[in-house]
């Protein structure tokens, strides 16, 4: 049988799709996360001609958060294509559920999926785009009349380029409190994650120390139920908190500290040796931004902010549009999320089509198009 023209085999995973097969389809959509997969709904729906790739599996980000993770945003919040998350509990799902939820909402619309397949080429064509693959099966081409990169903004962890950065018992990424048990775990950082993870981690049975570079953490950048924890435990001596400190060498036995003002090391203060077992370094994470570079989108300013049409989501290059968290760029801080971002799909199908789709999100007399102040408050 036949998916939006191209063969298939039955399977809507990494599909038989030849590599040049003459065809043009009308839209690529590279990214199959949250916000990839309700733009490619709302083409289904419309009747577009559109193929989707991604270089994992569906909602790849979700399968490296820690196990047992529960969002900070609620479930209609989340939810895509108007399909509703339900649950027992009615409370914050965890990154295992909302897989689940995304599995199921490609199963019930029949979504066809190039998943493992990378895009690693994107080229303006003659009369619209040319797209290079590295499928499972070998490098392929398609050609396509517009492209929406729905890449999000998370692939690569920021670094902070010192010593020791590298050893084995450093990590960027948390994968569960179980791995510190009853050892030295010194985490760094001051927002969610790094939070969450020290929290966890000490009620998992680790000894657990938290550097941050501030005096004490924003009260507007860590959710309300987390700070007063920390603080708690804090207080009680139970997590050990370094203040104004930085690492600026990790050897395996101990990381070396340097003092901070403001964030910044003083220059000449004498360093804090701190013994651990294991460090985890929570200091964010960065997207790429090499196919918006290929195809010459313009990125402007310190957060290398993709120049896009907010109307249509259209970028300085006629007809790339982005979808989702890489239309904020590198965000230093967090301005997109899957919760304002349902929008996206709504502009950019009505910008195609003439159409706004008949739902986004949730339900339709919910309203996506929130500020800033009302997510962060929530």
């Amino acid at each position: 049988m036949k998916e939006n023209g191209t063969e298939s085999n039955g399977y809507h995973g990494q599909r038989a799709v030849g590599t040049t097969d003459g065809r043009e389809y009308e839209v690529a959509i590279v990214g199959a996360g949250p916000i990839g997969l309700e733009l490619a709904v709302c083409f289904k729906q419309a009747g577009v001609d559109y193929i989707q790739f991604d270089a994992h599996q569906l909602g790849h980000t979700l399968t490296w958060w820690p196990r047992n993770t529960h969002f900070f945003s609620t479930t209609e919040r989340l939810a895509i294509a108007g399909v509703p998350i339900q649950n027992n509990h009615q409370q914050r799902i965890t990154g295992e559920d909302y897989l689940a939820y995304l599995r199921s909402v490609v199963e019930q619309f029949d979504l066809p999926i190039n998943t493992y397949e990378p895009v690693v080429s994107l080229a303006r064509a003659e009369g619209g785009f040319l797209l290079e693959t590295a499928a499972l099966t070998g490098q392929r081409r398609y050609r396509s009349r517009r492209v929406v990169l729905a890449i999000g903004d998370m692939h690569f962890p920021n670094r902070l380029q010192i010593p020791g950065e590298d050893l084995p018992h450093v990590s960027h990424y948390f994968r569960d409190p179980h791995d510190y048990f009853r050892r030295r775990l010194l985490v760094v950082g001051g927002k969610n994650s790094a939070v969450e993870a020290a929290l966890r981690c000490w009620r998992a049975g680790a000894e657990v120390t938290i550097s941050y570079r501030r005096q004490w953490f924003d009260d507007r950048r860590v959710k309300q139920w987390l700070l007063p924890d920390l603080q708690a435990q804090i207080e009680a001596g139970t997590i050990q908190f370094l203040p104004e400190t930085t690492p600026v060498e990790i050897t395996p036995a101990h990381v070396t500290l340097a003092p901070t003002v403001d964030g910044r090391p003083v220059a000449g203060a004498a360093p804090i040796y701190h013994s651990t077992d294991f460090v985890l370094l929570a200091t964010g994470f960065r997207g790429d931004q090499s196919l918006l570079e290929m195809a010459g989108v313009e990125l402007r300013g310190e957060n290398r902010v993709p120049v896009h049409n907010p109307d249509t989501m259209e970028t300085n290059v006629p007809g790339l549009y982005l979808a989702g968290t890489v239309a904020a760029g590198v965000q230093q801080r967090y301005v997109l999320f899957i919760e304002n971002s349902h929008v996206h799909a709504g502009k950019i199908t009505a910008a195609i089509t003439g159409e706004w789709p008949a739902a986004l999100g949730d339900v339709g007399q919910r309203s996506y198009e929130l500020a800033l102040a009302a997510i962060e408050a929530n």
